[in-house]
């Protein structure tokens, strides 16, 4: 929610300042803070890698770009005129429709082959804008007497919708897939529409552009911060966060180390992919964990949970429904990977035998498997006003080899061995 809610503080803040008089930005000042921006971001896209907000930049630039040229100054106004309320509404109509194109597209590089589409969709959209919003000729007092300047006016309705549709497509991708780049489109989306919303051209729009550069710019940033500290796979905090977490605790406070029981049968069974899968289940009971534990994925099929404020006897409770969800989870898979499948010598000879051998070889296959996993618990407890984490996670870590060699799929304190409580063995555990 941070990476939701942060770029819309900051929005919130941008308006806050030019509409309420606190600050008065020159013109100068205005542009040179967008294409700083605009500059910053398009830098850190390309080292990044994250040619989706390199192509958001780009559409930002050529939108004010083409708002500024066909709404021109005269007398220190903007012209209003036929083509440029035309160019507001095409911008309008055209820049939610390629955010709504990056949103749903991957991350590709910055191949050329990669890069070329987006390119030549950009181009084609670019004539289109100059020959529909042709600027008209304005020569003396005619000129004068449109030289007003730009302000608030109502957009197109089609336009509005355009710019309601896709922030709702961008907001319902970020709560599927939590990424910040989703929360960065969608919050630029917002400062573009206000900057077209306060006439397209001039100070405060240019501002609006400027705030949704950097708002683009902050969702590289967050997407380093995630990648740093989240893990990929299971999108629980990494190892660094861990060790973070661990220099703000205060005692008391328990460390429990969570360890997935017989994890090598399982890939070497179904292969890796099946594996990343049963990380995945695992992460998603250990997220869910009560007693106001925070889990972490500290490598391979290794996580700790952390609970501030809390003794063993606390949380015992917590860990045994976790371990019993776990163990109540189910995995359907389709059969082993077909790399533990024995292969003759003359695959390329089997080629030529026709599409029925291939059937009958599919046929073979098993049917889908259903497994389920275990997972062993030790926990430990912090001792004395300023206890040693690393003690803590050497106790909760000698707690799991117990619950290991004590039959797995159990919890285990440092205190003293626990009654086994296990009612059932499960799939491969």
């Amino acid at each position: 929610m941070k990476s939701l809610l942060t770029p819309g503080i900051f929005l919130l803040a941008v308006a806050i300042l030019l509409h309420a008089g606190l600050v008065t930005p020159s013109p100068a000042f205005v542009n040179y803070a967008f294409y700083t921006a605009l500059l910053a971001g398009l830098l850190m896209a390309w080292r990044f890698h994250s040619t989706r907000i390199f192509s958001a930049l780009v559409v930002l630039f050529l939108s004010q770009a083409a708002l500024s040229y066909f709404c021109p100054m005269l007398g220190g106004h903007f012209i209003v005129s036929k083509s440029g309320s035309t160019a507001i509404a095409t911008v309008g109509l055209l820049l939610p429709l390629n955010f709504v194109l990056l949103s749903l597209q991957k991350e590709r590089g910055f191949a050329v082959s990669n890069l070329a589409p987006a390119a030549l969709l950009l181009f084609v959209e670019s004539v289109i804008v100059a020959v529909v919003c042709r600027p008209e000729p304005f020569a003396g007092a005619h000129a004068a007497r449109h030289a007003i300047a730009l302000g608030p006016a109502p957009l197109p309705f089609a336009v509005q919708l355009a710019f309601a549709a896709v922030a709702m497509l961008v907001l319902i991708r970020f709560f599927l897939f939590h990424k910040p780049v989703e929360s960065g489109l969608l919050w630029s989306l917002a400062a573009a529409f206000l900057a077209l919303r306060f006439g397209g051209a001039g100070r405060i729009p240019t501002a609006y552009f400027a705030a949704s550069a950097f708002i683009l710019a902050g969702a590289i940033v967050e997407t380093s911060y995630l990648l740093a500290y989240h893990d990929e796979l299971t999108t629980l905090p990494s190892r660094r966060a861990f060790h973070d977490a661990l220099l703000r605790l205060e005692a008391p406070y328990s460390i429990a180390m969570v360890d997935i029981d017989h994890f090598k049968r399982c890939n070497d069974t179904y292969g890796h992919d099946a594996g990343d899968q049963v990380l995945r289940m695992v992460a998603s009971r250990l997220a869910r964990v009560s007693g106001g534990g925070q889990a972490f994925r500290c490598g391979g099929e290794e996580f700790a949970i952390l609970f501030s404020g809390k003794t063993t006897a606390d949380v015992l409770d917590s860990l045994e429904k976790l371990r019993a969800d776990i163990e109540a989870g189910k995995l359907r898979l389709r059969g082993p990977d077909r790399r533990q499948e024995v292969r003759g010598p003359d695959r390329r000879n089997q080629r030529a035998r026709g599409q029925g051998q291939a059937i009958r070889q599919l046929a073979k296959m098993p049917a889908a498997d259903e497994i389920s996993v275990t997972a062993s618990i030790g926990v430990a407890t912090s001792r004395g006003e300023k206890p040693s984490a690393e003690e803590v996670i050497q106790a909760a870590d000698k707690a799991l080899y117990r619950a290991k060699a004590g039959g797995r799929n159990r919890i285990e304190t440092a205190s003293a061995p626990r009654k086994r409580v296990r009612a059932k063995s499960a799939g491969i555990a």
